[in-house]
């Protein structure tokens, strides 16, 4: 099986073009294997590229541990520019289904390569019911985190200056925002499984860490649902931008710092919905053996 190996701002998956190759029988059980960084490939999770019958393509995205997530903004990218470079689709602009739905893409081009994407991810989503979690009320914002976490009487929250409030909502697919002084002492290896298995969140949730610097500028590290410690998170980037605005922190338009880049966000106040721009790169390509 051939593949591809891509990446948005260090969000790392391997592509599998199945306009080409056969579906595989077990995404699920592939996504494991090939998304090793020891044994396989090495990424944050696999992503199938398919036929649609409602867009020029479809993107389907397993974590690395195999579970199936709606939508992944690093990756929708690397999906349209794989659509253009490949020749599946030449157009600049392109629509690619997902969990999310269909999402409508701009694409940058330089030398008749895609080089960054500007991707429509459609309104948030606030209704608890709906993030999903577990919660009374309309809305997750700034409220008090629940008390079993403990999060005021944890050691290493004082030495990042944590704000034990939180603000969660959906993209597609789920999101919690915390916000910090000192994004960099946060143990995220530690507290991001916690928060991620929250019996609030009967679906996980994606954890992000959220240091502000102006109104227009942030920096955020992730614990992304199925894959762990990540470089980046588009959807995640996404909420942060809503949080941000909910909260009063910041404005409708941001750059956010990701370890593994930057990212550009706006919440339009017109149509409610949240654009982000990134870069899309392709690293490599190889052969999976069957």
């Amino acid at each position: 099986m051939k593949f591809t190996k891509m990446q948005g701002a260090g969000n790392d998956y391997v592509y599998v073009d199945c306009f080409q190759e056969r579906l595989p029988d077990d995404p699920a059980a592939l996504a494991r294997s090939i998304a090793d960084r020891h044994f396989g490939v090495g990424g944050d999770g696999l992503i199938l590229i398919c036929p649609s019958s409602v867009a020029d393509a479809r993107m389907r995205m397993f974590n690395a541990d195999g579970s199936e997530s709606e939508m992944c903004g690093n990756g929708v990218r690397c999906v349209a520019k794989y659509v253009y470079d490949h020749g599946i689709r030449r157009a600049p602009q392109l629509r690619i289904e997902t969990g999310r739905g269909v999402l409508s893409l701009d694409l940058l081009i330089s030398n008749d390569k895609v080089e960054r994407v500007r991707v429509d991810m459609g309104a948030p989503i606030f209704a608890p019911a709906e993030v999903p979690a577990d919660w009374p009320g309309e809305r997750i914002v700034d409220a008090p985190a629940p008390d079993d976490w403990n999060l005021s009487r944890l050691a290493w929250t004082q030495d990042c200056g944590l704000d034990p409030r939180m603000t969660c909502l959906s993209m597609g697919n789920p999101h919690l925002t915390l916000y910090c002084q000192r994004v960099s002492d946060v143990p995220l290896e530690q507290i991001g499984p916690r928060l991620e298995n929250a019996s609030i969140f009967p679906r996980r949730i994606n954890v992000h860490f959220v240091q502000v610097h102006s109104p227009a500028e942030v920096t955020m590290r992730t614990w992304e649902r199925g894959s762990g410690v990540t470089l980046a998170c588009g959807t995640g980037a996404s909420a942060v931008c809503v949080a941000g605005v909910l909260t009063g922190r910041t404005q409708r338009k941001i750059l956010a710092h990701l370890p593994g880049g930057d990212l550009e966000l706006e919440w339009s106040d017109a149509n409610d919905h949240v654009t982000m721009t990134g870069p899309a790169v392709e690293v490599f390509s190889g052969v999976w053996p069957d």
